[in-house]
């Protein structure tokens, strides 16, 4: 089990050193197998190996859209198919929460106010909410995407308040605070939700760190044994803290948005989220 007091990650060159004591591998999408451009060389190949070896993928990630529409332009990227299990989005598991348990919102109330990129309705497709644009008048509000690189911060204040004020359901299906693009690293929808809890509104955060996604990814898998289960992410703050949280192993790999840093930043960053991974490898490679 990954350990609970500071310790020095294992340096390994590549996956091969993983194989022998894991059985399932819950590995991060951008930073790890890809970037805003493609896949990183030399991920399809060691993805496909993995797979060849018996082990049970799941691309885990914290991406607001569903799985099917991620796990089809995975494979258009250049991914062999059939060479992953599952690909389990953090949109997937808010829609599947959100289709089985109204619960969480009062009877007759509809009005979705949706933080998407490009207009993207696909959140809310089957499920009965209807999308509205105006917090005065929303009854939840899901924020599944951030679109920092045509908007500030101020943009996104200014359309959350009116409903952080009358403290409206929220849940944000992709809790990165930080997301890759073309034009270099800008802030994410977990970024956007923090601004929303600074308002005084309430949200319930879906993805990597927290819980519900390891949930639905472990049972997917058949509930394995813990100790057989390593999570590989570029994100201490996501995907190392969330590896910890649920008693798993985790190795970080300095692809993505760690790409540059050097070891005595990488510790800082250890010490700022209290928590360190049991490996670290250059890339996603064999």
């Amino acid at each position: 089990m990954t350990q609970s007091s500071p310790h020095r990650p294992k340096a390994i060159p590549g996956l091969s050193e993983l194989v022998a004591d894991h059985d399932v591998f819950l590995i991060d999408q951008f930073g790890v197998l890809r970037d805003a451009s493609g896949p990183y060389p030399g991920a399809p190949q060691a993805l496909s190996r993995l797979k060849a070896l018996g082990k049970h993928l799941i691309i885990l990630s914290n991406s607001g859209k569903r799985s099917a529409e991620n796990d089809t332009r995975f494979a258009a990227l250049g991914f062999a198919e059939g060479s992953w299990d599952l690909f389990l989005t953090s949109g997937e598991v808010a829609w599947r929460m959100m289709a089985e348990d109204r619960t969480w919102l009062a009877e007759g109330r509809t009005r979705c106010l949706l933080v998407s990129r490009d207009n993207d309705l696909s959140p809310l497709t089957g499920l009965a909410l209807e999308p509205c644009t105006d917090g005065a008048l929303a009854d939840i509000v899901l924020i599944a995407g951030s679109e920092s690189d045509r908007f500030d911060l101020d943009h996104y204040q200014r359309l959350l308040e009116p409903a952080a004020r009358r403290n409206v359901p929220c849940l944000c299906t992709n809790p990165d605070t930080i997301m890759l693009t073309p034009a270099g690293p800008r802030f994410g929808a977990g970024r956007i939700a923090a601004i929303y809890q600074e308002l005084g509104g309430t949200v319930h955060f879906i993805g990597k760190p927290f819980a519900d996604i390891y949930r639905v990814a472990l049972q997917a898998a058949g509930n394995p044994e813990p100790s057989r289960v390593i999570c590989l992410g570029d994100s201490i703050e996501h995907d190392i803290a969330g590896a910890r949280r649920a008693g798993l192993h985790s190795a970080l790999v300095t692809t993505g948005i760690l790409d540059g840093l050097c070891d005595a930043g990488r510790e800082a960053l250890y010490q700022s989220h209290a928590t360190w991974p049991d490996y670290i490898l250059p890339g996603f490679l064999w």
